[in-house]
């Protein structure tokens, strides 16, 4: 039974070597002439050749080979060709002044003056290598396409072209030319049918703005791009980079996502996020998820942080409005603050802030139902709070130095508050200090209007304008409730100290 086995086992493996060798023994098909005007033998060449002369045609399996004279060598089925050669192989044509033809391989070789063509692209080179059974070509001394249906130029040193799928795979030296723009990369893919390029490696896009990514792809027919790592895009002083952008040039919509930066050098700002819409045409922004500001001021660095940032130009005008959306925070060595939105123009240099707006500056709290700073020089120059205006300093954990009224004007002097007016329904509470700076009382006053004069973060005197009503009592003679106007509260539990306070959680 074993014995049985062996020897049908054995009858197996021969069957499958007898039948491998007749596959590899079937002869490859020949090379027909198809026509020539004079055809003889030439033996000078050392091996048996025919001469054709004279409107000479051969095909080999579909492709078609056209030339002024060849030599034809039947034994080894192969060809060489000269003069107004030419190729046609399905959708593709190629000609040149000399073709070497392998009907083995299926392999030719055109030099000199190669121009192949196919029904969405020209390919000139000096020499091409094509296979016509994969329809496939190469060439490494270097070419130029220009596509038929477009203005693209494309030039590099190595190529690779695939007629099934209209595919060219490029490298070295890699220029794409446009009217509107110039490429240049190291490595390209481009589909002639599509008109779509793929490029991998540092690739620079220069046009009316310019482009620099390590990876993605154009589409140059439509003007639709994605750039991927280390992506940058240089577009009217707004320099934007993240990990993946995607622009439009007609449309003129630019996106940025992950790791994004906006550099402005025009306003000398910095926007970081993860999101990020450029609006190219109307020159405008928005940023959101983790938003971040920073902007110099006179040698200073305001940082901002919001849920959503929006930077808009002014029309006919080189100046921005900059608009923060919901749980606002900013942080500058002189100002701190917070508020649900805010309003900054680069044209007035006037802030704007909303809905629970709390200012701080040095040992100063200034709150009210809306707040508006103006700025000089870089600089706070006054402060405006309107409704349920407030401003406070600590003296201890459980007193604290007010002052309330329905508008309130801060005015400062080198981004130190150094004068406050109040309008309306004015009132005060302060501690009085000695000589030697010792508490001895505290003044309550109420006036309709009134002017008070800071120095040193301290109280230096209190015009009364209007109907005053004012007593300094003894330290410790009113009840605590007493001390506190109605409305007040010391929020110095929100603030930032320090930039890092804005993103590292520290605020609530």
């Amino acid at each position: 039974m074993i014995f049985r086995q062996l020897i049908y086992f054995g009858l197996f493996n021969l069957l499958c070597l007898l039948s491998a060798n007749m596959l590899l023994a079937q002869p490859q098909k020949k090379i027909q002439i198809e026509n020539a005007n004079t055809l003889e033998f030439d033996e000078s060449l050392g091996v048996r050749a025919q001469r054709l002369i004279g409107n000479v045609i051969f095909s080999h399996e579909g492709a078609f080979m056209y030339c002024d004279s060849a030599y034809f060598f039947n034994e080894s089925n192969r060809l060489e060709a000269f003069s107004n050669v030419r190729i046609i192989s399905d959708s593709v044509t190629l000609t040149g002044n000399k073709l070497d033809y392998s009907g083995n391989e299926k392999l030719a070789i055109i030099t000199g003056n190669v121009v192949m063509t196919d029904p969405s692209s020209t390919l000139t080179t000096d020499q091409i290598t094509y296979d016509t059974s994969n329809k496939t070509g190469r060439y490494t001394t270097g070419g130029i396409i220009k596509s038929k249906t477009s203005d693209n130029e494309l030039t590099s040193v190595f190529g690779n072209y695939h007629a099934s799928s209209g595919f060219f795979y490029f490298k070295r030296k890699v220029v794409l030319k446009n009217k509107d723009y110039t490429m240049y990369c190291d490595t390209l893919d481009y589909n002639s049918r599509t008109e779509v390029a793929y490029f991998k490696g540092p690739t620079r896009i220069i046009g009316e703005n310019k482009i620099y990514c390590e990876n993605g792809f154009y589409d140059t027919k439509n003007d639709v791009s994605e750039f991927n790592e280390n992506a940058v895009l240089d577009s009217k002083g707004q320099k934007i980079s993240g990990q993946r952008l995607f622009y439009d040039r007609n449309s003129g919509l630019g996106r940025a996502r992950i790791k994004v930066t906006i550099i402005d050098s025009t306003q000398n700002t910095i926007i970081n996020g993860n999101y990020a819409n450029y609006y190219e045409k109307e020159n405008r922004l928005l940023v959101t998820d983790k938003a971040l500001l920073r902007m110099d001021v006179d040698g200073d660095t305001l940082y901002l942080i919001a849920d959503t940032l929006r930077n808009i130009s002014i029309p006919d005008t080189d100046f921005k409005k900059l608009f923060a959306y919901h749980k606002v925070r900013f942080f500058k060595n002189d100002l701190q603050g917070q508020c649900d939105s805010l309003i900054y123009s680069t044209q007035d240099s006037l802030m704007e802030m909303f809905r629970s707006p709390i200012l701080w500056n040095d040992d100063n709290q200034l709150n009210a139902d809306s707040c508006k700073i103006l700025m000089a020089n870089g600089k706070i120059d006054k402060i405006f709070l309107v409704q349920n205006a407030f401003i406070g300093s600590e003296v201890d954990s459980i007193r604290f130095n007010q002052i309330k009224g329905r508008k309130i004007t801060g005015y400062f002097d080198d981004s130190r508050l150094r004068k406050i007016f109040v309008e309306g329904n004015g009132q005060s509470i302060y501690y009085a200090e000695s000589d030697s700076a010792e508490y001895i009382g505290v003044n309550k006053a109420e006036c309709t209007d009134m002017v008070i004069f800071i120095d040193s973060n301290q109280v230096s005197s209190i015009t009364f304008i209007k109907d005053p009503d004012a007593t300094l009592y003894p330290l410790f003679e009113l009840p605590p409730k007493e001390l506190i106007l109605r409305g007040f509260n010391w929020f110095g539990n929100l603030r930032a100290v320090r930039k890092e306070d804005l993103t590292e959680g520290r605020l609530n």
